[in-house]
């Protein structure tokens, strides 16, 4: 799985930071955190693709985190896409992505799902989930979090085969966790072949927020908690006021919740020239946290 960083400003783009965007590639499906103005363009420079299957979840509907939608889509349906598009997010995402479709006279080649959502799991499927949680900004804003299921324990071939399970299709059944039976009618179980199952990995990109115990709640055992840092700690009063965190409140998130590393995004055109001082004030209290930067990727490795 691969998180790349699309847009890490916020409000007002400069020459080293689009809007908001992270996409996040895992086995062949593409799901994108926020659409800042742009993004398609990111896209093409990260080589992300855009016709693969793709889900699009909006934060909140602030300018700089959905002002990409539009030309997202047109460029999509330039391309001649045909797999349909879903879009979830909150209250007002319905609304705006249909005046898109109605108003700016381009043929739409595919079909979009959209999906007004609450708190809770907004999405499942065989092997993840999606939940999202309330944030704390000046408007409703979302933080989701992507969480794989736990993925079947190491697989034994020596004991298959001891147990009369011969290498073929019957192996791959046990792999993925299911009981086989055998011609003589003998049952095998996944459990006697395999070893403890084992965790999956926990991705959560918090949207724009002040410091939230929702988020901490979200954020608990993350392998990556991607957080926004508006402002430095010096900046505090403002950045509440405004509905922001400082790197020390973004770190103090991932401190709560366990995570394991910690990515600040974000970031205000005010550190264009020199964003270092983010890092240095949120190390004092998460020394694993890192600054994002537009068309980083990183990988989030499999848990053993």
């Amino acid at each position: 799985m691969k998180v790349t960083f699309l847009g890490t400003g916020g409000g007002i783009p400069n020459p080293k930071r689009n809007l908001p965007s992270i996409a996040v590639r895992r086995e062949g499906e593409l799901l994108l955190f926020d659409v800042g103005e742009g993004t398609q363009r990111q896209m093409t420079l990260a080589k992300v693709g855009l016709r693969r299957e793709m889900k699009i979840f909006i934060t909140h509907m602030h300018g700089d985190h959905v002002l990409g939608l539009p030309g997202l889509i047109q460029t999509m349906a330039m391309l001649d896409r045909d797999a349909p598009l879903e879009v979830y997010g909150p209250q007002g995402v319905k609304d705006f992505v249909n005046f898109i479709v109605k108003n700016f006279h381009f043929d739409l080649t595919f079909q979009i799902n959209i999906y007004e959502i609450e708190e809770g799991v907004i999405y499942q499927s065989k092997e993840y989930d999606v939940v999202a949680t309330w944030g704390e900004h000046v408007i409703p804003s979302v933080a989701y979090a992507l969480v794989e299921k736990e993925r079947a324990g190491r697989f034994y071939p020596e004991k298959a085969e001891e147990l009369g399970v011969s290498k073929g299709p019957l192996w791959f059944k046990l792999q993925h966790g299911e009981n086989v039976q055998l011609p003589n009618g003998r049952i095998v179980k996944a459990s006697d072949v395999t070893g403890p199952k084992r965790p999956g990995r926990k991705i959560v990109y918090s949207g724009d927020t002040r410091f939230s115990d929702n988020i901490v709640r979200l954020a608990k055992g993350a392998d990556l908690l991607i957080h926004e840092s508006t402002l430095d700690d010096e900046l505090a009063e403002r950045a509440y006021d405004e509905g922001h965190s400082t790197p020390s409140q973004a770190a103090l998130v991932a401190k709560k919740a366990g995570a394991t590393k910690l990515f600040l995004t974000h970031i205000s055109s005010r550190y264009a020239n020199d964003a270092s001082i983010m890092v240095e004030q949120a190390r004092k209290i998460f020394p694993e946290t890192y600054l994002a930067e537009d068309l980083m990727s990183v990988e989030v490795p499999l848990k053993k």
